[in-house]
């Protein structure tokens, strides 16, 4: 299979559980409460089916079911309380519950990296075994979490083994395409939805369940769908890394990497997104996904040397603005530094691999004295980060501080009162890890600054 093709069908449009002519609800599971389940789960709600979320973690649960979530993502929340209140969300730690009253089953279980990058499959075999268990009828099993290609064979392998009765399933790969952020509103009017499947039965299912939400529909054999994930994290993944490279060419000869990546990005071919120079790429997926696919890619018995060059730039960064800290204030020891932004990207509380985590170490071990704020992900950062000063606001970080520097795009950071902020510094240095001022007015405000890849 290969197709790609746009749900047919009234243009009503679905938001808040509104009514579509003839869409048929479906009894859903979503296994695991991570974050693609969480907002999976919430989504599918509100169109209107009836969703079931299993997780093994029973104090989470017991969150959840106060109304409380506990992943900071614009919109969720209040979609969250609205389908729970309404009867179409609900919690369990049961999987045999979850598996008995649901047609379709999506698998959304965490694929931590091992240490030498492979994917850990093992929640994925537990859940695919207690699936197994729990057949009685007709199921079609979802692979939802990043899986490397040949997962769903494995599944598969697993269900049929554990299976105890003749009861059909289907097993197909729908990989989520989420940006933590923005992650409500990419679910409910995506790009693309993409469905690996083997059966016309398990197709009918996912195209009439996507249906609501107007998307070309993308469909291929499972193996495809596996590898369509992983190349596209991979491939945003090499174009930060790729205009990251061209900033260290234009810190050599005074160019401006902004206008650049411009003027690149402006190429219908190209485009501008992920085409902006900072510190590198963080998150949850694109360092694990990077990884991964290499991993993959050598157990096929190809060497993906783009891929560890992406991965090697992006560890570059890192370096490349601590030595701007150093340059900026000769001397790092006894410094005191005001760090803004910890989460890996703005909108979110997610500090996984988040580049700011790595910095602030470096600066640590290297003598520094670190203040720092986050507008979100202060609490999260409290369980992880030692030795900081944790600050109430921007302000607060810079006060006798000798440099203030940008690690996260915040929106509040782009609004700051800089007179302020230049009162409050010990000496009047930014260090901006993120190019989200302009060097020209800082520099006629007075401060000493320095991009990523910036000509003054």
């Amino acid at each position: 299979m290969g197709e790609i093709y746009t749900p047919l069908g009234p243009e009503t449009r679905v938001w808040r559980g509104a009514e579509l002519r003839g869409y048929n609800r479906v009894n859903i599971s979503i296994i695991g409460t991570g974050y693609v389940g969480l907002v999976t789960g919430t989504c599918f709600a509100d169109l209107g089916n009836n969703v079931i979320c299993a997780d093994s973690d029973k104090e989470k649960l017991q969150t959840l079911k106060k109304g409380k979530i506990p992943i900071y993502e614009p919109g969720l929340e209040e979609m969250f309380k609205r389908n729970e209140q309404k009867g179409r969300l609900k919690f369990t730690s049961s999987i045999k519950d979850a598996v008995l009253k649901s047609d379709i089953i999506f698998i959304c279980v965490g694929t931590p990296s091992k240490e030498n990058g492979e994917a850990n499959l093992l929640y994925i075999e537990k859940v695919s075994k207690d699936i197994a268990q729990n057949i009685k009828s007709y199921k079609l099993i979802v692979e939802k979490s990043t899986v490397p290609v040949e997962t769903g064979e494995r599944v598969k392998e697993v269900i049929r083994s554990f299976k105890k009765n003749k009861a059909n399933f289907d097993v197909a790969s729908n990989p989520e395409f989420l940006r933590e952020g923005s992650a409500v509103e990419d679910f409910m009017h995506p790009d693309r939805i993409v469905i690996g499947v083997e059966s016309k039965r398990a197709k009918d299912l996912l195209a009439e369940l996507y249906r609501p939400l107007k998307a070309p529909l993308v469909v291929t054999d499972i193996k495809g769908a596996e590898i369509i994930k992983h190349a596209s994290n991979s491939f945003l993944a090499t174009k930060i890394s790729f205009i990251n490279a061209i900033s260290n060419i234009c810190e050599k000869v005074g160019a401006d990497v902004t206008k650049i990546a411009r003027g690149i990005g402006l190429d219908k071919r190209i485009s501008t997104s992920f085409l902006n120079a900072g510190i590198g790429y963080g998150g949850s997926c694109f360092p694990k996904d990077v990884n991964a696919f290499i991993h993959i890619a050598d157990k096929l018995g190809y060497d993906f040397g783009l891929l560890r060059e992406v991965k090697k730039i992006n560890e570059h960064q890192k370096d490349f603005l601590i030595n701007k800290i150093e340059h900026m204030l000769w001397n790092l020891p006894d410094k005191t530094i005001a760090v803004l932004g910890l989460s890996f990207k703005p909108d979110t509380d997610d500090l996984r691999s988040a580049p700011a985590l790595d910095i602030i170490e470096r600066l640590k071990n290297a003598g520094c004295i670190i203040k720092v704020y986050d507008p979100k992900a202060m609490p999260k950062a409290k369980k992880i980060l030692k030795g900081v000063k944790f600050c109430k606001n921007a302000y607060e970080a810079a006060s006798k501080s000798d440099c203030l520097v940008i690690l996260t795009d915040w929106n509040e950071f782009k609004e700051l009162d800089f007179k302020k902020i230049k009162k409050k510094l010990h000496q009047p240095v930014i260090i901006d890890g993120r190019n989200i001022y302009d060097p020209k007015k800082m520099k006629k405000m007075g401060f000493r600054y320095t991009g990523i890849g910036r000509a003054i």
